[in-house]
């Protein structure tokens, strides 16, 4: 790496240049110092170096001014601000600023060169050549998926009918894009469509919401108000969470669609509409049927067709399609360049449980593209928490190798030191239990299936407190 990198130092404390150069030379890394950032941007004329640490505070241009002059003229260079005067503003102002990385003093030095070698991959990866942008951000639902695919079927089977539907998904799997695209597809699209989340609204609301009130109604009901189903009226109403409207809301809502007619609340002239029911839950409404919370009716009226939507971790092809078109859609929101994944990056989130399904995915990729440092993600770009879980996906879908190396990348990213004296034994461990489980414990021919003799299984047992059952009955 040293041959291929170049990494300046911009400072005027003659110390803290001599302990950067030190460490970043037995990190193998080439750095050149500057006490200046004069001297530094006469000299980048010239020349351009992989990374620039800078000081704030310097006689002449400071260290903001330094970051602006690299940010016009070499904008793909990553700068770090190094600053013992670690306050918000500057903080504020070195990210506004365009900085890779803020590093307030004192620092770890092991920190500051992990950062660098940060850096030097980000450097790396700007040099390659722009992915082709696209910034089309679909209205359409995104999915590859067998389990998708069923969900486009239906929608498409729908598409010219105003028949009912039910949409089955846990929390955050896309029900309201589904509910969108029926109508959208539908004879109606060109009427209104019309969102209610039934767990959004207080109880005695409800019914004021569906169907309106006349004047005087109840107290604060000033004027009349037209509900949710006369705004609706020839278009598309969706219900959410319509497991959670209460029993006579249910009532009342059994009677519209039956009659297709309701009153107002207060009301005693009928009103008539024309509107196609799409409701949606991620509750099992048989389940609630059994136990009175739902009227088996209404359940039956709802359910006439039924689409139901797969968690993410049932769709993992579709995560890393999905991550682009929401850091696509991200980029566009925050009027920014978009950020892309890294391979492993890639690889890694498909390994995840994503409990927050799509909605949680979507929300990662908007955090990192406010906080990832450079344009490609990298795994330790990722936030906290993601780093943190486990991995769970199934074993076909991702070998050993690729597992292994997210497993170090997350033990680095931690700042975890010493992994080799951790991994080596763990991995010997696996080994020799896992052959000794497939040979019934006879340790002759788990030391065949390891290719070891019989007496280096014996001391690599012994060394790694493996369990022994002490039949030597194979000897």
């Amino acid at each position: 790496m040293a041959s291929e990198t170049n990494v300046w130092i911009v400072d005027d404390d003659r110390s803290i240049r001599w302990v950067l150069e030190k460490a970043l030379a037995q990190a193998g890394l080439r750095a050149q110092s500057f006490e200046s950032a004069d001297q530094a941007l006469r000299q980048l004329g010239r020349t351009t170096p992989d990374v620039l640490l800078s000081d704030i505070r310097m006689p002449g241009t400071d260290g903001f001014g330094l970051l602006e002059r690299v940010q016009n003229e070499h904008p793909s260079l990553p700068v770090i601000i190094m600053t013992a005067h670690s306050d918000l503003e500057s903080a504020v102002a070195s990210y506004q600023g365009g900085a890779f990385e803020y590093l307030p003093k004192p620092f770890d030095v092991d920190e500051a060169v992990a950062l660098v070698k940060r850096a030097i991959a980000h450097s790396r990866e700007s040099k390659l050549p722009e992915p082709e942008p696209n910034n089309q951000v679909s209205k359409d639902i995104i999915g590859e998926a067998p389990s998708m695919q069923e969900v486009f079927r239906a929608i498409g089977r729908l598409s010219h009918s105003n028949i009912t539907v039910l949409i089955n998904g846990e929390s955050g799997t896309g029900k309201e894009l589904v509910a969108h695209a029926l109508h959208r597809h539908s004879p109606r699209s060109p009427q209104t469509f019309i969102a209610l989340n039934m767990a959004a609204i207080p109880k005695d609301l409800i019914e004021s919401e569906l169907f309106g009130h006349e004047k005087g109604a109840f107290t604060g009901a000033a004027t009349q108000r037209r509900g949710r189903f006369e705004q609706a009226n020839g278009g598309t109403l969706f219900l959410d969470e319509i497991g959670d409207m209460p029993m006579d809301t249910q009532t009342r809502l059994l009677r519209v669609l039956a009659d297709g007619e309701f009153y107002r609340v207060g009301g005693h002239t009928p009103v008539k509409v024309d509107v196609r029911i799409i409701a949606a839950t991620h509750q099992n409404l048989e389940n609630l049927v059994k136990d009175g919370r739902f009227r088996e009716d209404l359940f039956h009226r709802l359910n006439v067709i039924r689409i139901h939507l797969p968690p993410m971790r049932d769709r993992r092809e579709d995560i890393p399609r999905l991550a682009r078109h929401f850091l696509a859609k991200a980029a566009q929101e925050l009027s920014v360049e978009p950020k892309t994944l890294h391979g492993d990056t890639e690889a890694y989130l498909g390994t995840l449980s994503w409990p927050g399904n799509v909605r949680q995915l979507e929300n990662t990729c908007r955090w990192l593209t406010v906080m990832a440092s450079g344009r490609e993600v990298l795994i330790d770009d990722l936030p906290p928490e993601l780093l943190a879980e486990q991995p769970s996906t199934p074993h076909a879908s991702i070998s050993w190798e690729q597992a292994f190396r997210q497993w170090v990348d997350r033990a680095l990213a931690r700042g975890q030191k010493g992994i080799l004296e951790s991994a080596l034994p763990s991995f010997e461990r696996i080994l020799i239990e896992t052959a000794l489980k497939h040979t019934l414990g006879r340790k002759r021919d788990a030391a065949e299936l390891l290719g070891w003799g019989r007496n280096t299984l014996t001391r690599k047992i012994k060394e790694l407190n493996i369990e022994d059952s002490g039949d030597d009955s194979d000897d």
